[in-house]
C-alpha cells in the first residue's frame, strides 16, 4: 500500500456498534485492503481486487 494512504470505510453490513466490524479502503488501484475496526492499528489483510469481487459476488 505504498503511496496512497487507504481510506477506511465501515462494512454496509455492519451493525455500526463498536464490535465485529470490518473496514474496507476502496481507492487504493487494484487492491483492497480490509481490517478489524477494533483494532485499526493491527494487521491489515490486502486482496487483489478481482478476488474481492469475487468474494463479494458470492455473498449476494
Amino acid at each position: 500500500m505504498a503511496g496512497q494512504a487507504p481510506v477506511w470505510r465501515k462494512s454496509s453490513y455492519s451493525n455500526g456498534g463498536d464490535g465485529n466490524c470490518v473496514e474496507v479502503a476502496d481507492n487504493i488501484p487494484g487492491a483492497v485492503p480490509v481490517r478489524d475496526s477494533k483494532s485499526p492499528r493491527g494487521p491489515t489483510l490486502l486482496f487483489p481486487a478481482t478476488a474481492w469481487e469475487t468474494f463479494i459476488a458470492t455473498l449476494q
